[in-house]
């Protein structure tokens, strides 16, 4: 073991989470944490990893930016051909992770991914910027490329091939991670970390348990 890695630690002493001053919804408590966060000094605070597997259970993640959540679940956007696209085509379970260091806090998300709407996906299609709409026809995610000049030439081609007038491809569109788990972590000394876990229950409630660190 490498020892100026295993040296590596930092005591967590900033807050604490308990059960008796947490919110009774699991999304009520996600908008508490979500707005200290935006309010702090934390860069790329919507920058989340995702977790998806294939059919065979193999697991592959990688960083993706919410884009929006509501009570229904957490929203991201990619291209359906994707590499995590074709995953979640076979095997619609995902999970994210916030991980906040400045607030010493870490959100875990469980649940069963749908896409979203036409209407939605065209909606936020349209308010990204024009190099990032040409981006979504111009890069064939995830396929093994020959080199980056193919990606430079698709960009000139559908330029010129649509002008200001980008639409939304169809391969191109909004995800939502529909939660049934959401686990809050706190950091705390010693490693003995406050961890509050909902859990969904069929009625549509939240129940609301202490899990160890």
């Amino acid at each position: 073991m490498k020892k100026e890695i295993a040296d590596l630690r930092r005591d967590y002493m900033l807050q604490t989470l308990d059960e008796s001053n947490v919110a009774e919804d699991a999304i009520d408590q996600f908008t508490k944490w979500w707005n200290e966060a935006v309010n702090s000094t934390i860069d790329e605070v919507n920058a989340m990893t995702l977790a998806t597997a294939s059919k065979d259970a193999v697991p592959s993640a990688r960083i993706v930016l919410l884009k929006d959540y509501d009570e229904r679940g957490f929203v991201f956007f990619t291209n359906y051909s994707s590499h995590k696209g074709h995953e979640l085509q076979v095997n619609p379970s995902a999970a994210l992770v916030f991980f906040w260091k400045e607030l010493e806090r870490q959100i875990r998300v469980q649940g069963t991914v749908e896409k979203i709407s036409n209407e939605e996906s065209d909606f936020y299609f349209f308010s990204r910027p024009t190099g990032s709409r040409i981006g979504a026809w111009a890069s064939p995610q995830s396929a093994v490329i020959n080199s980056r000049k193919m990606l430079e030439e698709n960009v000139k081609l559908y330029t010129e091939q649509f002008g200001e007038n980008i639409p939304r491809p169809s391969h191109w569109g909004g995800y939502r991670v529909v939660p049934s788990v959401i686990e809050f972590w706190q950091g705390r000394s010693n490693r003995l970390h406050d961890r509050i876990c909902y859990s969904k229950n069929e009625n549509g409630s939240w129940r609301i348990e202490r899990l160890a660190p």
